[in-house]
């Protein structure tokens, strides 16, 4: 019996993705010089579809929702700080992965948050199609729309393979952004507290 008598019919789909939407990425193949017929890129446009679904997950995803139950009322003032968040990404405008770390950090105002839902926030806004510095914004005003802290601060630093891989092709540059808001912003020696946290380690 021949193999292909087991293959799957080409418009069928493990993913979901309508007929459409394969037939656009098998286009996309063919436009690169391959075939979708090939044996290893037949069942490509339904990876394809699932991988942008997951990669794109933040769209829908609810950040109250996240947040829920995990804010308490407490009387701690200090700086909350959790570093070295990894996050992935991909690049708006030409849906290459950018990823690198957050380094996010808030000063409580009467309530504090479970301390793991902060990496979900970044997770949230780094699943969807992005730029460096709006993911930077979001990340900060959802934490400051969620516990109306004395303030905010946001860093990000990440690799670009839209700039590594082509283009100017820099493997070595990072970005760096930072996004801060109430004391961070207004008050330089709570804006160095957390820059030379950053630093020092501790």
């Amino acid at each position: 019996m021949n193999a292909e008598c087991n293959l799957a019919p080409p418009n069928s789909s493990s993913s979901g993705a309508t007929p459409a939407t394969l037939e656009a990425i098998r286009t996309l193949l063919r436009l690169v010089g391959e075939s979708p017929e090939r044996e290893g890129l037949r069942s490509t446009p339904d990876r394809v579809v699932e991988s942008l679904m997951q990669l794109t997950s933040g769209y829908r995803a609810d950040v109250a929702e996240l947040v829920g139950s995990a804010v308490f009322q407490d009387s701690y003032d200090e700086m909350v700080l959790v570093r070295d968040i990894r996050f992935y990404s991909l690049c708006e405008h030409h849906l290459l992965p950018f990823f690198g770390t957050a380094q996010v950090a808030y000063i409580p105002d009467g309530k504090v948050v479970g301390l793991s839902r902060l990496p979900r926030i970044v997770e949230v806004f780094a699943r969807r199609l992005q730029v460096q510095e709006r993911l930077t914004s979001e990340i900060a005003n959802a934490i400051h729309s969620s516990l109306r802290p004395k303030g905010v601060a946001v860093m990000l630093e990440a690799d670009h393979l839209c700039m590594m891989m082509r283009g100017v092709g820099q493997p070595e540059s990072r970005t760096v952004t930072s996004c801060m808001t109430g004391v961070f912003r207004c008050d330089p020696r709570t804006r160095a507290e957390f820059l030379g946290s950053l630093r020092g380690g501790g």
